[in-house]
């Protein structure tokens, strides 16, 4: 009889543990709100969004879930309601200054889906995805699934684009780009000044290698920023632009998987890029974003979250960590701080937090060992109670 080791492929073994950190904290809160009580333990490991969707949300599920006409619950084209998408193509106008195709528009199962089926369209074997530390750890598994290989660079101190790194990465197999902004899990927002300048250095190195490099965006925290952030529209930025987000922050409804891919109208490789993603949206898996939340999301596309709330706790959190000791960039987006660690081992430190009741997520789960993940989309009361652990995590050194 085989041990489980050598039933399950070895690659899937050696993600399982690369991407195990997050699981772990999720595993070590179980088990101590158990033994102590989910009262008081203060649970920042995970990004998951607390605040309930808005009205019109509400309102138009209520109403679309009560139609009972023939054909409600059909196949659609595997890109999505004709109509969902020519609704999401004027809000994606609204937010890039760029016009896209009906037809560039592919509904997704959340911005997962919509990096998958981006790969599958991209990469051949041994193709490159550049990225930015920190960086969502399952970016390198969703790179990996079509073949391709995640090259992660250094970002400057501040968390902002370091374009010496990103230039001294490009090689011919570099296919894109791969950025977040606002950025999990450092609450970054890239500028226009330094995404224009990222842009013209990708124009150049696409006449060097030959062959398009893409700038890929993922952006499931757009409308969350604070301070009056606005996030600059990659579209309008860059012609081979591709945007993939999802309504899961904004509209407060990650469980539900949808999102979508939106396509600069001149990209580099027109109608045949754009039906190899229609077709990588059928033959992954998906099949169809789900056709309830595609019709509910094109009736409430505008609306958004509370954003004032996530702001308040950011702004609380802020002077808890700073009366603490901690060392932090302000985010300006998300809702996420990425704190340095006061000593050089991360999960030493976020192990010293749990003794305290506290729950992060160390920052080499990102890519950035020396820091913490702190998710702020919990209630206030989780906020106010984590003030003395803090204090005392930080006196104990």
């Amino acid at each position: 009889m085989s041990d489980q080791n050598t039933a399950v492929a070895a690659k899937m073994m050696e993600f399982m543990e690369r991407a195990s950190w997050i699981r772990k904290m999720f595993e070590q809160g179980a088990a101590l709100k158990a033994k102590y009580g989910a009262d008081r333990v203060c649970d920042f490991s995970l990004g998951n969004p607390d605040l309930v969707p808005p009205e019109t949300f509400q309102d138009a599920l209520e109403k679309i879930a009560s139609d009972r006409s023939p054909g409600a619950h059909a196949y659609m084209p595997n890109a999505g309601y004709p109509k969902v998408r020519e609704e999401v193509a004027r809000h994606v106008e609204r937010d890039h200054g760029v016009t896209p195709l009906t037809d560039g528009i592919i509904m997704t199962v959340g911005a997962a889906g919509g990096l998958n089926i981006i790969f599958k369209a991209l990469l051949n074997p041994g193709d490159e995805v550049i990225v930015p530390k920190p960086y969502f750890v399952e970016y390198g598994f969703y790179v990996d699934n079509h073949g391709g290989r995640l090259v992660a660079v250094d970002s400057n101190p501040d968390f902002s684009l370091n374009l010496d790194n990103i230039e001294a990465a490009i090689t011919p197999a570099t296919r894109a780009v791969l950025l977040n902004s606002p950025n999990n899990p450092s609450g970054a927002v890239y500028s226009e000044q330094e995404l224009k300048a990222l842009a013209g250095l990708l124009s150049d190195a696409e006449d060097r290698v030959g062959h398009p490099i893409f700038l890929v965006s993922d952006e499931p925290y757009r409308r969350l920023v604070f301070d009056n952030m606005v996030v600059p529209p990659i579209l309008k930025i860059f012609r081979n632009g591709i945007v993939t987000t999802s309504f899961s922050k904004d509209l407060s409804i990650p469980g539900e998987r949808i999102g979508y891919v939106a396509v600069h109208p001149e990209a580099d490789g027109g109608p045949a890029l754009l039906g190899a993603l229609t077709l990588a949206n059928r033959i992954l898996g998906f099949v169809n974003a789900p056709a309830l939340m595609q019709k509910v999301v094109a009736e409430s596309i505008d609306s958004v979250v509370d954003v004032s709330i996530y702001q308040r706790r950011r702004d609380r959190l802020a002077e808890i960590l700073k009366d603490a000791g901690l060392e932090f960039e302000m985010p300006k987006g998300a809702f996420y701080f990425f704190p340095r660690t006061p000593i050089e081992d991360d999960a030493k430190f976020a192990a010293i937090l749990q003794e305290q009741l506290i729950l992060t997520v160390p920052g080499r789960g990102f890519g950035c060992p020396g820091h913490i993940r702190i998710a702020f989309c919990v209630q206030d009361e989780v906020i106010e109670r984590s003030a003395e652990g803090f204090r005392k995590a930080m006196a104990s050194l």
